[in-house]
């Protein structure tokens, strides 16, 4: 996080807001414009609470077309753009500027249509996660990626984080789910890409959208694949006496060649603080805790659950329960589900995202607790431990400047020893402005240059999500090292 910084507005932007808000009032006419400043303050940031900016004004269409008519006219007009889903993001991918106009797409939550026999709903993108499972669970479907904000966030932002969940060990995360897009581009042109079949001829642009954190254009409808549910599935607990084993215990089950439906990790102090909250009967007598789910016949979860028990015994489990009710289960979940919210009743945090191999959780994890304690900060260790996608919540005193400054440094310590192990700086957050500064530890020069010029060739103006993902000042050091 070192060195977050947002450019200075344009003054002559800033001059013409009155122009501008009466024409986005002609463009999405009745209350589709907020231009108040208490109303544009709901906007001004997002999850990454501890960076704010009042947007110029915020727009929400409800149909594509006013969509493409907003982003046409912003566009010729040289004013930037943030697009917007529930404002759920964790790397303030959807932080505004005082010169941008937010577009979200909270008014366009629609099921469009539902394919059961091509297993595939057609949706807008500001319905919920959450709610396109809830759209077709009455016939026994439901949609794949689960992200713990699920009941807030929605598929637009999914589809810009390329999001995954508890889930995604087994079933993949957004961009296995994803199968085309209704695309506005800047200059307001409707484009679809993809469509019902999992793999379209031609380009991958689909495959370039998704996770393009709002770079490129926006999504404005989507089709997603479901899923029938399962004959069943049974989650248990594990507890472990540290959180090295704990870890040691993950690797070794998928070593096993045992895949279960998620595997989640939670260490002391989330167990503590999930446990006040949800009372989900997590143990608060082990330093770290595993949620293992899997599923299938009744007879295939007794034999994985059994298989898996015995390796966390192997590995100093000191601690198990199986949910043997629906309603253990989902009080299990319920607290795992709860844990970002629960933490936040108790202290402000910064969520990292970063990204290892399983094999190296223990070593990881062992880092983290040095480098959280050297600043004298707590950690709280709360991860899709299957696919090794670790979200540390790095503890710090919001009113407090150097207690925020140390948080931002143990951020970026903690990121640097993901991609030092063979990892990644994200695994489904993005990269937003959170680690925009680092992209140059896992990127080289000529990767990043590349990565700018599909950037430029969807918006050549750099108006769409400014000031996200690519170091700030990198792209005027490249034009002039060719010039």
């Amino acid at each position: 996080m070192t060195g977050i910084a947002m450019p200075s507005p344009d003054p002559l932007i800033l001059a013409r807001r009155d122009q501008i808000v009466a024409a986005l009032r002609e463009l999405v006419p009745g209350e589709g414009v907020i231009s108040s400043i208490d109303e544009r303050r709901a906007f001004e940031t997002d999850a990454l609470t501890a960076y704010r900016r009042m947007p110029l004004a915020v727009v929400l269409p409800s149909t594509t077309e006013q969509v493409a008519k907003v982003l046409a006219y912003l566009n010729r007009e040289g004013v930037p753009i943030v697009p917007r889903g529930a404002g759920t993001s964790l790397a303030g991918g959807a932080l505004p500027q005082e010169d941008a106009v937010v577009v979200g797409v909270s008014k366009m939550a629609k099921v469009l249509d539902v394919d059961l026999p091509n297993r595939t709903i057609r949706v807008q993108t500001g319905i919920t996660n959450l709610g396109v499972s809830g759209a077709i669970a009455h016939e026994g479907f439901f949609y794949a990626p689960d992200p713990s904000s699920q009941l807030a966030c929605t598929v637009a932002g999914n589809i810009a984080m390329n999001s995954g969940g508890a889930h995604c060990l087994k079933y993949g995360v957004t961009t296995n789910n994803l199968m085309g897009v209704t695309f506005v581009t800047m200059t307001g042109e409707i484009v679809e890409i993809g469509g019902d079949a999992m793999d379209p001829g031609g380009l991958d642009l689909l495959g370039i959208i998704c996770g393009s954190e709002g770079q490129f254009g926006m999504v404005t409808e989507a089709t997603l694949r479901i899923l029938p549910m399962a004959e069943g599935a049974r989650p248990i607990l594990f507890g472990f006496r540290s959180s090295e084993a704990a870890g040691a215990a993950v690797a070794a089950v998928l070593g096993a060649g045992i895949v279960p439906v998620a595997i989640e990790f939670m260490d002391k102090l989330a167990i503590d603080i999930c446990e006040d909250f949800a009372h989900a009967g997590y143990p608060r007598d082990v330093g770290a805790m595993l949620i293992v789910e899997v599923e299938g016949a009744p007879h295939e979860i007794d034999e994985q659950l059994a298989r898996i028990g015995e390796i966390a015994t192997e590995h100093g489990a000191t601690y198990s329960r199986q949910a043997k009710t629906p309603a253990e289960a989902a009080a299990i979940w319920k607290g795992r589900k709860s844990a970002f919210g629960a933490m936040g009743r108790i202290s402000d945090y910064i969520c990292m995202d970063g990204t290892i191999p399983t094999g190296r959780l223990p070593e990881v994890l062992h880092r983290i607790t040095e480098i959280c304690d050297a600043a004298g900060l707590q950690v709280a260790n709360i991860f899709h431990a299957g696919d090794g996608n670790l979200h540390p919540l790095v503890l710090y005193d919001m009113n407090d400047p150097v207690s925020l400054a140390k948080a931002e440094e143990a951020g970026d310590e903690i990121l640097r020893a993901c991609v030092e192990v063979g990892g990644c700086l994200t695994g489904e957050h993005g990269v937003g402005i959170e680690k925009r500064e680092l992209m140059t530890v896992q990127f080289t020069h000529p990767e990043l240059a590349q990565m700018m010029r599909v950037k430029e060739a969807f918006d050549p103006n750099w108006l769409m999500n400014p000031s996200k993902v690519f170091p700030l000042g990198l792209r005027q050091q490249m034009r002039q090292a060719a010039a």
